[in-house]
């Protein structure tokens, strides 16, 4: 006899999705779907498959989008949370789901696993086994789902594309795979006295304003500061949301550099310069424009204090963790003082405090799959490529249509209502950081 779907209470969806071995998500926990709620409007189910012995076998939260003629569609983010080779399970979640839908007189639902379809290492080997992924693949078209195409940006609900660190490796191995620069511009930042500090409610002010600057600054559009608020709110209740500081202390930073000047000079002054050699020569040259750097960084900095106080934030970053999990959800960052590389200071501490927590996967939340030179989004890409994680490419999303003429024209309206959705929320994002630049 086939299993039933039935809605779950808290608790019992919460133990099945969080403890799940394969597909446990922060999408797809409880929580995400209060969070839906609040802030999308949309309406959280949670569903369960559970056999004859009353054992649930598969879940998923379903969010609702209500749709004029009381029609809807569902989307099962990251969902769902189920083993993918187990064809008849699959099977059976499909169809429980589709009768599910159709009661609610949806158009559609919509799956988004992070089943893998590639993967490369830090050193660009290919470490997959694609027969798994083929197979699932093939499992669901005979069902009926309709896959979207291997997309190669930020097309999609969730990014197809990610970086991935196997934290069951031990800190001294992730480190190894770091690039020679990323390791140079950690050891900078520690000079320099870059601290980084988990930061409460109180700091979303500083967060919200490091990613107003982060998104004008690469010309995208995220949320208004009550959406981080609540989503902050809701998760760190549930020790989930963490949110990491990365200040800078500029008295400190001027006392530091003047002791490197001291030094320099110290050093200069012993140099005999009578009849001096080539290499002398060099050296002096060389000595001198040390010191000349350090003299404008002490400048630099000392204008920076007058403007910005003696301690700044020059980096905010929100991770979520999740089960086994955590997710680099936000990034902030300050326009200023970029050479103090507190940005690689902060993803270094979070880094740690994943591996401190023991849990086994850190996802950088999202990249690219087009690597041409004209991408805008390829510095992004560089930059997370810089920790050394695996390159992840999952295998996209699918629909189960439920009423194909209705899917066809909500396909041809939905992408004219985001286009102006975006504008609308780029413009008001260009105002919100106009006038938060007049205010500081």
């Amino acid at each position: 006899m086939m299993s039933k779907l039935l809605e779950l209470d808290k608790n019992s969806y919460e133990k099945f999705v969080k403890n799940h071995k394969l597909k446990s998500h922060f999408l797809q926990s409880y929580y995400w779907g209060i969070f839906a709620k609040e802030k999308k409007n949309l309406t959280p189910f949670y569903l369960g498959l559970m056999n004859d012995d009353g054992v649930i076998e598969a879940a998923t939260l379903l969010l609702q989008k209500k749709l004029p003629l009381g029609l809807c569609y569902f989307y099962a983010p990251r969902g769902f949370v189920i083993d993918f080779n187990n064809q008849e399970l699959v099977k059976n979640m499909t169809l429980e789901v589709a009768k599910f839908c159709k009661e609610k007189k949806a158009i559609f639902f919509k799956i988004d696993p992070d089943i893998i379809k590639s993967m490369h290492n830090y050193q660009d080997i290919e470490t997959t086994n694609t027969n798994d992924y083929k197979e699932i693949f093939k499992t669901l078209k005979q069902l009926g789902y309709k896959h979207l195409g291997f997309t190669k940006n930020f097309e999609t609900n969730q990014p197809r594309y990610t970086f991935r660190i196997d934290l069951k490796q031990d800190l001294e191995t992730i480190m190894s795979h770091f690039s020679k620069t990323t390791k140079q511009r950690i050891n900078k930042a520690k000079k320099l006295g870059v601290e980084v500090t988990i930061g409460t409610e109180k700091d979303i002010d500083t967060f919200y304003h490091l990613m107003m600057l982060t998104e004008n600054r690469k010309d995208f559009v995220s949320y208004s500061k009550d959406y981080y608020q609540k989503q902050y709110e809701i998760f760190s209740k549930h020790n989930m949301a963490v949110l990491f500081l990365g200040k800078i202390n500029i008295p400190k930073i001027i006392k530091i550099y003047q002791q490197e000047k001291t030094e320099l000079e110290k050093n200069l002054s012993s140099i005999k310069t009578d009849n001096p050699s080539k290499s002398t020569k060099n050296k002096i040259k060389d000595i001198t424009k040390q010191i000349d750097n350090i003299k404008n960084n002490i400048k630099k900095y000392e204008e920076v204090k007058k403007q910005y106080g003696t301690e700044i934030t020059l980096s905010a970053h929100m991770i979520i963790v999740y089960g086994n999990k955590a997710w680099v959800l936000y990034a902030g960052n300050h326009n200023i003082l970029t050479e103090s590389y507190a940005n690689y200071a902060t993803y270094f501490e979070h880094i740690k405090y994943c591996k401190e927590k023991k849990l086994e996967i850190y996802d950088q939340f999202g990249t690219i799959g087009d690597l041409s030179k004209d991408n805008p989004r390829l510095g992004l890409h560089e930059f997370k490529k810089k920790f050394g994680g695996d390159y992840v490419e999952f295998l996209g999303e699918f629909d189960y249509i439920l009423k194909p003429v209705m899917y066809f024209i909500f396909q041809k309206l939905v992408p004219f209502y985001r286009n102006l959705v975006i504008k609308k929320s780029r413009k008001k994002l260009n105002n919100e950081v106009k006038s938060n630049k007049e205010d500081t």
